[in-house]
């Protein structure tokens, strides 16, 4: 028996525990006698969480009549893991009715797994417990309830929070300035850094993080390279995680010669680094250089996640070429990826937009599991193929599985009635995105429902609707309604939606040779010369066509 116990006690020791020797553990467990042992039971539900395999953690758990506040934490964070966030928070309900207090980390944890699921209502209460457990001003509560708040786009209570500690430690600032980041309110985190810095708090590498996640704009790109030299300054530029964000930084920006540069400079970047360096080649439209790393990364014997095989999928779908398409489909189903639904909702997108939709609608069709995403991708497939009733048809489906369509649904609807003609269908869907989902429309659906209407030569209807937009009026839409202007030859109303786009973008030639063409349609001869030659001053002159035809290499 003494032998045993040294045993169990060493094997308890270690840190990791693969499932068939945490099942063994369990057993010796069991047959002496400590089953209902809280320390061992908590030892259990963490090996076993840890291997994914949620039902025997509950079953230990379960099985376990005096239960600590450890192993309540054990099994809360288990469900939290495994994104089993109702089960967490019913979890911690069913805590509270009990004799057992819970702590700091209980909280932290519920908190973690209200934000996850974007309940605000349950962050709410879990705040009110909280406070009235005492706890208000703990820093770990707090770290997770600035956090939480900030992730749900809470940022002034997020604030309210930290304002309440009289001496915030660095993990608080840190979730602040990340809270900022998160919200895109960049330039409060680097107020919130400066203070810091005031109060002789010296930031870390997760500073730096925070500071680098609202940096998304080409025009915040000297923010980034000044945050950029002060990683190298004090040595963080090394930090995994502060060189996997500086890469990101660079590609949102689309500053592709920086963030090559800096990759480069890597020694050994991980595959969070090789990501953002071709997810930022996708995003600036060099779908070559995009697939180009991907391959790289292959031969560097690195394993592509679906987020990333997705990103390269969406790339692919773009360029519309599928050779490299199939080549990546062959590489989901080497390793075993086309069960996963981000991959093949992206392999149905790029099928689709290079053609071949009838093999998007086969991988569609035998896919075990279907979200939002997927159903979107075939609904955009049709809807560009012309199949605007079959993409009607996908939709009601949709519905009737319980499925709430979003902003990318409508999209993709609205685009099939523009590709099908459907006027009337499109102001339905318009109209019942606003008022039966409580959808706000974007750029993309006004432009979609200009093109609609301004093709189907109701000008004024479509005028109107950009009417009633708030200045400045997104460049495309005003774009969208000119081409339609084009098509129906009203040069009148050319006119002045031209001066509209030329007053927010006085750079658009693209826009000023669509309206010399209508002035040539209508023999305004002496307007079309006055209007190219202020191009050609303004130094944008058109680029002259090029032929191979006739040319030689010699």
């Amino acid at each position: 028996m003494f032998f045993q116990f040294r045993l169990l006690h060493f094997e308890i020791s270690k840190i990791y525990q693969t499932l068939s020797r945490t099942k063994e553990l369990h057993s010796l467990i069991i047959k002496t006698n400590l089953s209902e042992d809280s320390f061992y039971a908590t030892k259990i539900v963490r090996f076993y969480a840890v291997n994914n395999d949620i039902n025997s953690a509950y079953h230990v758990f379960d099985k376990t009549s005096s239960r600590s506040v450890y192993l309540w934490n054990s099994m809360i964070r288990a469900y939290a893991q495994a994104y089993n966030f109702d089960d967490a928070f019913s979890l911690f309900v069913k805590l509270l009715r009990t004799n057992t207090r819970p702590d700091r980390f209980t909280y932290a944890c519920v908190i973690r797994a209200c934000s996850e699921k974007f309940d605000l209502a349950g962050l709410r209460v879990v705040h009110g417990e909280v406070v009235v457990s005492g706890l208000g001003l703990d820093s770990i509560c707090c770290s997770a309830l600035v956090t939480a708040y900030s992730k749900l786009g809470l940022v002034e209570e997020a604030g309210g929070v930290f304002n309440q500690i009289p001496d915030p430690d660095l993990v608080l600032w840190n979730s602040m300035i990340s809270g900022y980041g998160y919200s895109g309110f960049w330039d409060k985190g680097i107020q919130m850094f400066t203070a810091m810095q005031c109060l002789g708090k010296k930031p870390d590498g997760y500073t730096l993080v925070g500071l680098l996640l609202g940096l998304e704009d080409f025009s915040l790109l000297n923010i980034g390279q000044c945050i950029h030299g002060f990683s190298l300054k004090i040595g963080f530029d090394s930090n995994a995680y502060v060189g996997s964000l500086l890469m990101s930084m660079y590609s949102r920006c689309k500053c592709m010669n920086s963030a090559h540069k800096f990759f480069c400079s890597l020694f050994q970047p991980d595959l969070v680094t090789w990501s953002a360096l071709i997810s930022g080649y996708s995003l600036s439209g060099d779908y070559e250089k995009a697939l180009l790393f991907f391959r790289k990364l292959n031969m560097e014997r690195k394993k592509a996640d679906s987020v990333l095989i997705a990103t390269v999928l969406a790339s692919v779908a773009q360029s519309a070429n599928v050779g490299p398409g199939r080549e990546i489909h062959g590489f989901v189903l080497r390793h075993g990826l086309e069960l996963d639904v981000m991959v093949s909702s992206a392999l149905v997108d790029m099928y689709s937009k290079c053609g071949f939709l009838h093999l998007g609608i086969c991988i569609f069709e035998i896919m075990p599991k279907r979200n939002i995403i997927s159903y979107n991708s075939l609904i955009s497939g049709l809807g560009l193929h012309g199949y605007a009733t079959h993409a009607f048809k996908m939709f009601d489906e949709m519905l009737k599985i319980g499925l709430v369509p979003d902003e990318a649904t409508f999209s993709a609807l609205l685009s099939a009635c523009c590709h099908a003609g459907l006027v009337n269908d499109g102001r339905d869907i318009f109209r019942r995105m606003k008022n039966e989902f409580c959808i706000q429309a974007r750029a993309e659906h006004y432009v979609h429902m200009v093109k609609l209407l301004g093709m189907a030569g109701e000008l004024e209807e479509a005028y109107n609707l950009v009417q009633t937009l708030q200045e400045p009026v997104d460049k495309g839409i005003l774009g969208a309604l000119l081409s339609c202007c084009d098509a129906c030859g009203n040069s009148e109303m050319a006119e002045i939606v031209a001066q509209r786009l030329f007053e927010n973008n006085p750079e658009n030639s693209p826009y000023k040779v669509m309206l010399s063409k209508i002035y040539a349609g209508d023999g305004r001869w002496d307007d079309v010369k006055n209007l190219r030659d202020d191009m050609t001053e303004g130094g944008r002159r058109k680029v002259p066509g090029l032929s191979w035809i006739g040319c030689s290499f010699a």
